[in-house]
């Protein structure tokens, strides 16, 4: 609910015509003087907890009237207020509950018609107090509620040899302490902005798009081919594991109670609106698509465990501004997304397993190196201590391990992989979680025994939001000696530079060998000199780049500069003929996705960017 309170010296209204929800028998005109008027706008989330925010509004409205020493009330229902209104019913209900109930506290309170144009008359006082605005959320109240549980979050670290360890002193300068310092709340000093910012656009990947809302990117091609190419990625890598991909809607009804329920637990991060006479919200990860297929769905324990796996283009999450920050946290991403249906806690631990080892490949692919949390429930640990200590030795690293006295989520154990950016702080990436209520919610089953089986459900990213990815490869560049992308992600695998204007045709020729050999190749034949377009083929971190010459011509030999094939890390130059570049470029991209080059060939036909 969204509140404007306005200390007024007088308020007079007068209803002038009828909306289709229009209450009846309501007073149509009146006035007050000394008076605090209370605007109000009902909103599609109050609908989850209306009498907890009519408790919290008539408490705001209570306490203002008391700091202002006045006993007069205009409640004054206002839906310019917000651009997500509740049901009519619901805010007509509201309505009236809050005048009801604050006529109990003594005030003198009346109350303008629901669903009429209004013409009205506001003197307002004009002191430091006389104008406020409130949100008021459901669930934030504690009247009437039982008191919480106390959860407390114990913290250690886990070797691979079983060994437990004081966090406090793993706290040092290596990756994993930067991680265990953010687990502990241990400040990181403020080190400007990270570097990836400038990277996303210098290398015209990615850049902000102001004429859509905060967080919200415009992908050049080179950053799409990025973005593409480690969706196929991940695609393979699912499949390989059996998993299914499916594709599902960005948006869900809110009427849908368990959809309703479930966003409930992610309170004002969200994305909301109205169609029509529905309320609406933009998903925030594939898990309503998801649940509604398996709701849905003949389940059989002879299918299980069940992959369905979907590369979410977009989930939506309504971060704070402040918190907004280039690809690291922002509103709009990409999330590879995928559900295990198991058949039990023990099949959820044995895909658990499984799909951590995915998780930390996926570092080793992307040249990302990760360090790893571990979080349970108190009830978890101390059934599956063991277990604990198995996957943590099978993951050969160290662990920070939290324990929750009780469980407060969906989950009871998950874990996260996260890479460290370019000033000693966590890029969360991979996950893997064991859900224990969504089947329920969802009303996901399969029979056994005479009896509905809710079973457990895996939520797994493998590799994290692809914009997180994307961030971590930028951010690792500044531990890197040469910095570059993997070959298989760079734009531009090849670039040829001619040195005179009669050596293009060739350059040409050799460019289309290599683009029909499966090979990302370019030209630059624009009017520069070689020495500049060398440079600039440096500052794009093009992988591999050859000069063309008369010798070149002659010979049919190039001389190469490989920028960090191998040791040492850093461009070097090797004579090879077109069919060992072509060769050496396939044999480090063995195994990965390809796709052509988005850009043209022609470097003096391609458009700048930024």
């Amino acid at each position: 609910m969204r509140l404007l309170l306005i200390h007024s010296d007088h308020i007079d209204y007068k209803a002038q015509k009828k909306t289709p929800v229009a209450e009846e028998g309501a007073v149509l005109e009146d006035a007050l003087d000394e008076a605090l008027v209370a605007f109000c706008a009902v909103e599609s989330i109050d609908e989850e907890d209306i009498e907890d925010v009519v408790a919290q509004a008539v408490g705001e409205i209570t306490k203002t009237a008391e700091n202002l020493k006045t006993e007069r009330v205009l409640v004054y229902p206002y839906a310019h207020l917000s651009a997500d209104l509740s049901k009519p019913e619901t805010a007509k209900k509201a309505m009236k509950e809050i005048e009801e109930r604050l006529k109990v506290t003594g005030l003198t309170v009346k109350r303008a018609p629901f669903g009429w144009y209004k013409a009205f008359t506001l003197s307002c006082k004009g002191h430091p107090l006389s104008e406020l605005s409130r949100t008021i959320v459901p669930g934030e109240s504690e009247e009437g509620k039982p008191a919480k549980k106390e959860v407390t979050h114990t913290f250690f670290v886990l070797t691979p040899e079983g060994e437990r360890l004081d966090a406090e002193a793993c706290c040092d300068d290596s990756p994993f302490g930067a991680l265990v310092k953010k687990e502990l709340g241990k400040s990181t000093p403020a080190g400007g902005e990270p570097i990836h910012i400038d990277l996303m656009r210098s290398k015209e990947l990615v850049d902000y798009e102001p004429a859509s809302d905060v967080g919200h990117f415009r992908w050049m091609p080179k950053g799409r081919l990025v973005r593409d190419l480690l969706g196929d990625y991940v695609l393979g890598l699912v499949l390989d594991y059996g998993g299914m991909p499916v594709e599902t809607p960005v948006m869900y009804d809110l009427a849908d109670p368990a959809i309703s329920e479930h966003a409930a637990k992610f309170g004002e991060r969200q994305y909301r609106f109205k169609s029509g006479n529905r309320n609406m919200m933009l998903r925030f990860a594939a898990c309503f698509g998801m649940f509604s297929f398996m709701r849905d769905m003949h389940i059989s324990p002879n299918t299980l465990p069940m992959k369905m796996y979907e590369l979410s283009t977009y989930s939506f999450r309504h971060e704070q501004r402040g918190e907004v920050l280039g690809l690291k946290r922002l509103r709009a991403f990409t999330m590879p997304d995928m559900h295990t249906l198991c058949l039990d806690m023990d099949n959820a631990l044995a895909c658990f397993e499984e799909q951590l080892k995915m998780g930390w490949q996926t570092g080793r692919d992307l040249e990302t190196p990760l360090v790893g949390a571990f979080r349970c429930t108190q009830d978890f640990w101390d059934e599956h201590e063991d277990w604990v200590k198995r996957i943590v030795k099978e993951s050969g690293v160290r662990m920070i391990i939290e324990i929750l006295s009780e469980r407060v989520h969906y989950w009871i154990a998950k874990v996260d992989l996260a890479a460290i950016d370019g000033q000693g702080r966590p890029i969360e990436n991979p996950t893997v979680q064991i859900d224990v209520e969504s089947a329920k919610r969802f009303e996901i089953s399969y029979r056994a025994d005479n009896e509905d089986v809710h079973p457990p459900i895996l939520h797994c990213s493998p590799t994290g939001s692809i914009e997180r990815v994307i961030c971590a490869m930028l951010e690792n560049t500044a531990y890197q000696t040469v910095p570059r992308l993997p070959t298989w992600l760079s734009p531009t695998q090849v670039r040829f530079v001619p040195v005179a204007e009669r050596h293009v045709a060739y350059a040409e020729d050799l460019c289309q060998q290599l683009t029909a050999a499966g090979v990302r190749a370019d030209v630059d034949d624009r009017d520069e000199s070689m020495n500049k377009k060398v440079r600039a083929a440096g500052t794009e971190w093009v992988p591999y780049v050859a000069v063309i010459g008369d010798r070149e011509m002659e010979e049919g030999n190039l001389t190469v500069t490989v920028r960090a094939l191998s040791e040492p890390k850093k461009p070097h130059k090797e004579g090879m003929t077109v069919e060992a570049l072509t060769a050496a470029v396939k044999e480090e991209c063995a195994g990965k996705p390809f796709r052509p080059i988005y850009t043209p060939k022609k470097l003096s036909q391609r458009p700048r960017f930024i």
